[in-house]
């Protein structure tokens, strides 16, 4: 269950399936500070990663790196068996890797759906000979997805925090991406929001009982503090402290990591509780 028996086991399975992303000792530095350390995961076709640790751990910087909007001094990142190291951002959105950051910023006096039609106008959508009317219908989908179907002609602005966060979800899932990777989606979320943040995620992975976009479902990679909402949707759970990976398992096997909890968690019995 330790980091180590993920990072250094077989490179191209996770669980017995051929892994969808690889990372193999990546490493960002900034100065003298050691960002992202060698770090090492694999994460499969239509599983549910989770990654946890405490400010600064260095995992908004790790996603920057698999986005492609910061560069790697060392490793690797594989996805499809395809090299991402080096590629611009929209490359590698075309290529199937969308994400979600901390801060949304639409287009604030576009409606929704307007919102959501852009990263459809990537080259990719363009090459398949797609229409508008096409497009839009891909954005209603993912607005469906997303839970916000009803407010498509609203212009962006109006939306509240937790609608915001929402919308930066069916922007990204409207590229039709394998792999969606978001960062904080619960941050500053009230209860009501985070539950109903959650039930979207998971109707998601789920694939396409909800809708006609992403049949099978898709693999994420989900960052956030709010663990009791993150550790009940997820598969498996990354652990990163000083820019290292430091464990991987179960949600319930790492609430009880010795390792994680001193770094993380705090008192063991809160991390149960």
């Amino acid at each position: 269950m330790s980091a180590r028996s993920d990072a250094h086991g077989p490179a191209r399975e996770v669980h017995g399936r051929a892994a969808l992303l690889e990372v193999r000792g990546l490493t960002k530095r900034f100065g003298g500070l050691v960002a992202v350390d060698g770090v090492d995961f694999s994460v499969a076709p239509h599983e549910m990663v989770g990654l946890i640790g405490p400010n600064g751990a260095g995992k908004s910087t790790l996603v920057k790196l698999i986005m492609g909007i910061l560069r790697p001094d060392a490793g690797s990142i594989r996805f499809k068996g395809r090299e991402l190291r080096g590629l611009p951002p929209w490359e590698i959105v075309n290529l199937g890797v969308a994400g979600t950051f901390q801060n949304t910023r639409p287009f604030r006096r576009l409606p929704i759906i307007a919102n959501v039609m852009v990263p459809c106008l990537a080259p990719r959508a363009r090459r398949r000979g797609e229409w508008v009317k096409r497009i839009e219908a891909k954005a209603r989908d993912a607005l469906e997805f997303a839970g916000i179907s009803d407010l498509a002609l609203e212009p962006a602005y109006q939306l509240s925090h937790g609608e915001l966060k929402r919308l930066e979800i069916a922007r990204a899932i409207a590229t039709e991406p394998e792999l969606l990777i978001l960062d904080e989606p619960f941050g500053g979320l009230n209860p009501t929001e985070s539950d109903l943040l959650a039930k979207s995620i998971r109707r998601l992975y789920k694939g396409g009982r909800f809708g006609r976009l992403h049949s099978e479902g898709m693999a994420m990679i989900i960052i956030d503090h709010k663990l009791s909402y993150l550790l009940r949707i997820v598969d498996r759970v990354l652990v990163m402290h000083f820019g290292r990976l430091i464990a991987s398992g179960t949600p319930e096997e790492i609430v009880r990591h010795p390792e994680v909890v001193e770094a993380y968690l705090g008192r063991e019995e809160e991390a149960r509780a």
